[in-house]
């Protein structure tokens, strides 16, 4: 790392991301082929453990919650709930919600189906494994709809934690990246700055500068995760601090 890392020029841009309100929503609904699949892959990406979180929590074994979240994502367009999107106001988030809340209602009662989602596998369950993370495997701590609200907000800040590792590889800051995402100044047991300047061969304000640059630009990663999917620009804000608060509960934050 050579000391010009301080350098504006040296670091990935901070346009922001170009974003139309519900635009995956509606490619999901509207899009035909491969649009229409690659948009609802990426939401069922975005949703799937939330939703299986939530369907965890009403009781179901991993097996059964496993199948019926399989089964929701594929009915939602088997079913055209899409199409009620056209005059929905709101966040998608909630939207989806209720609409597995009325699912499940529906499966109760009724005989367990030979074999749920119609044989089609939407997402790879490998791919989700869900079932390891601690929070999932004691569903009484949390509520279905905490639960639901947890994995969303987890789920946000890893895409767009994802996204901004992108980023910065693109730009060739990948030993940057890996020395500031854990960084947190109030943190004894971790490196300091001083120490990460040491390690990078640049100044203890570079670092700081570094950090603050790379919060800021997560921050735009995050909007960019929430943008889609709220129908009114105004309702962005009002998703993000609603994104904090979920966080703070869990014990996370927003930096």
């Amino acid at each position: 790392m050579t000391s010009n890392a301080g350098d504006d020029k040296a670091w990935p841009s901070s346009a922001r991301f170009a974003t139309t309100q519900w635009s995956t929503v509606l490619s999901a609904r509207d899009g035909q082929g491969s649009e229409l699949r690659e948009a609802w892959e990426n939401l069922c990406r975005a949703y799937w453990a939330p939703l299986y979180a939530f369907v965890r929590r009403e009781g179901y074994c991993p097996a059964d919650a496993q199948d019926l979240t399989q089964e929701f994502v594929t009915r939602l367009l088997e079913r055209d709930y899409l199409s009620r999107l056209e005059h929905q106001q709101g966040r998608f988030r909630s939207f989806l919600l209720t609409f597995l809340k009325n699912f499940l209602s529906e499966q109760r009662g009724r005989a367990k189906a030979q074999k749920r989602g119609g044989g089609q596998s939407i997402i790879s369950f490998d791919q989700m494994a869900e079932e390891h993370q601690p929070e999932l495997a004691a569903p009484n701590q949390l509520s279905p709809e905490q639960a639901y609200e947890q994995r969303w907000a987890e789920t946000v800040m890893t895409r767009s934690l994802e996204r901004l590792e992108a980023e910065y590889a693109a730009a060739g800051q990948t030993a940057l990246f890996d020395l500031l995402k854990d960084l947190h100044p109030r943190d004894p047991t971790g490196p300091s700055q001083a120490q990460i300047g040491e390690r990078l061969g640049i100044s203890e304000a570079a670092v700081k500068s570094a950090a603050q640059r790379m919060r800021r630009r997560h921050r735009e990663m995050v909007r960019a995760e929430i943008a889609p999917l709220v129908s009114q620009p105004g309702e962005i804000e009002e998703e993000m601090r609603y994104l904090r608060e979920v966080l703070e509960r869990t014990g996370g934050s927003l930096s």
